[in-house]
């Protein structure tokens, strides 16, 4: 559960802001003044800090500054009810996240909250790029260990030691934020701030006035001054992801940034100074893009200083079974599923899969399966109907591996299956596998016999009405449609 402290003097919106987040997973924590917001902060170590400016005691500036100095990596959300934001902006240059106009809309306080906290884990969460899978003492990795992973690892480490600018390159869902985190958590800038920003995710119209901030009056709904995230960013790391979908004017103020450090808001003429690394990242082919013009060409090679490609899932296949692993310990603790395991046809399932979601299709897949799943053991009918064919349009049974198919009409379908199932049952004594090979047999002898109930218990050795309770209990009957 995230955490949120709230420093505010005033009773009614202390209130108001249990009442936004009561049941949103947020535990909310109130102080109403700076002292008293200083002295909670060590003991409950929150995620978000939202503040008055305006309090009394010290003022909201100087709690922020001493905020900055214990912990750089806590957002602060300032707020203020007076018509001048001149004093928030101040903050904003002192490192706060972001700002709000009191009264507060209720939908954008929410999402700003969402950011912020957002922001917090990607800053607080280190990301391995060399986890050790026989150790559950890391809680994120980047995972593989093929050839083209470990390629990945030794320029992640190469770049974590250099100021260089970055392009990571690759399909959606192969896992360039993780890897831009894991660039910035083990630089030199690690104690600054990071932020991420999808550039397709933001309307081209609003997309310059986030990076680079707006002048009152710069165009139509600018009432205030707004600060932009390369100058919240300031000393630290910003990840541009899909930067591919930039427009090109605003490609030009990126380029100029690149070059010389300097911007200026939109609606403005100040040249605004700030130290910030850019990591960016593309699933667009960009040499492309230069070509047709879509792309500045100038602005592609100040990116490319380093160029981080990631493999597709379908290139890496040996890395499946370890991040199924991953994934199953991952989502088992997080979902509270507890601990379930893939049988060896199931995985092998998974392993002739072509992904074409990569690395985060696969999550949702080990989720999805870890839901439905009947017994601790996840089966290849347990997995979603994609499964059943090859990557080459072949249809498959589902319980079909790679290597060698089994069908239950083999002499030897029952004792396969079991050897599959126990195997598992060595690795891991928690699991509840009798269950899962009593279900596989009952299955299998009710195709061989093609539904023929009386013929399935004599194959099995059971009467007719235990054969019934059974495909009762598993649930047989609905899912072979046997009538």
């Amino acid at each position: 559960m995230d955490k949120l402290l709230l420093i505010d003097d005033e009773a009614d919106v202390q209130y108001s802001f249990r009442r936004i987040f009561e049941g949103a997973d947020i535990e909310v924590t109130t102080a109403s003044g700076g002292e008293e917001g200083l002295k909670l902060i060590p003991q409950i170590k929150p995620d978000l800090v939202l503040m008055d400016v305006r309090m009394g005691g010290i003022t909201g500036l100087e709690t922020l500054r001493r905020i900055r100095q214990s912990d750089t990596k806590i957002p602060v959300i300032l707020m203020t009810a007076y018509g001048t934001t001149q004093t928030a902006i101040e903050a904003m240059k002192l490192g706060a996240y972001d700002y709000l106009l009191k009264p507060f809309d209720v939908p954008k306080l929410k999402e700003l909250v969402v950011n912020a906290l957002k922001a917090s884990r990607d800053m607080k969460q280190v990301v391995s790029y060399q986890p050790l899978l026989d150790s559950e003492d890391y809680a994120l990795g980047i995972i593989g260990r093929s050839e083209p992973m470990q390629n990945v690892f030794k320029l992640i480490g190469q770049l974590a030691v250099s100021d260089a600018t970055a392009l990571i390159t690759g399909e959606s869902g192969t896992g360039k934020e993780l890897v831009a985190r894991a660039i910035y958590h083990h630089s030199r800038r690690s104690n600054q701030t990071f932020l991420a920003i999808n550039c397709a995710a933001i309307p081209e119209n609003l997309l310059e006035s986030e990076l680079f901030g707006h002048e009152r009056g710069s165009f139509t709904g600018a009432t205030n001054q707004r600060i932009g995230k390369f100058e919240q960013c300031n000393g630290g790391t910003i990840f541009l992801d899909e930067i591919g979908d930039m427009s090109l004017p605003t490609q030009a103020k990126i380029l100029r940034v690149l070059q010389n450090g300097t911007f200026e808001r939109v609606g403005g003429n100040q040249a605004i100074t700030v130290d910030v690394r850019v990591i960016a990242a593309t699933n667009k082919p960009l040499e492309q893009a230069v070509a047709k013009r879509e792309f500045r060409e100038d602005l592609f090679y100040r990116l490319n200083v380093v160029r981080i490609a990631l493999p597709a899932l379908r290139e890496r296949r040996s890395d499946i079974r370890l991040l199924v692993d991953y994934f199953l310990k991952k989502i088992g603790e997080t979902h509270k599923l507890g601990r379930k395991a893939f049988a060896p046809l199931a995985v092998a399932a998974l392993e002739n899969y072509d992904w074409p979601g990569n690395v985060r299709e696969l999550e949702n897949v080990v989720q999805r399966s870890m839901v439905v799943a009947k017994s601790d053991v996840i089966l290849p009918q347990d997995l979603a109907p994609e499964f059943c064919v090859r990557s080459a349009g072949k249809p498959v049974e589902r319980t079909e591996a790679a290597a060698s198919t089994i069908t239950a009409s083999e002499p030897n379908s029952f004792s396969t299956i079991a050897e599959q199932l126990f195997r598992l049952a060595r690795a891991d004594t928690t699991l509840k596998v009798i269950p899962a090979v009593e279900r596989e047999l009952i299955v299998a002898a009710l195709k061989e016999t093609k539904g023929n109930q009386v013929q399935s218990a004599k194959l099995l050795g059971i009467t007719r009405a235990t054969l019934r309770k059974r495909m009762e209990k598993f649930k047989i009957r609905q899912e072979l449609s046997i009538q």
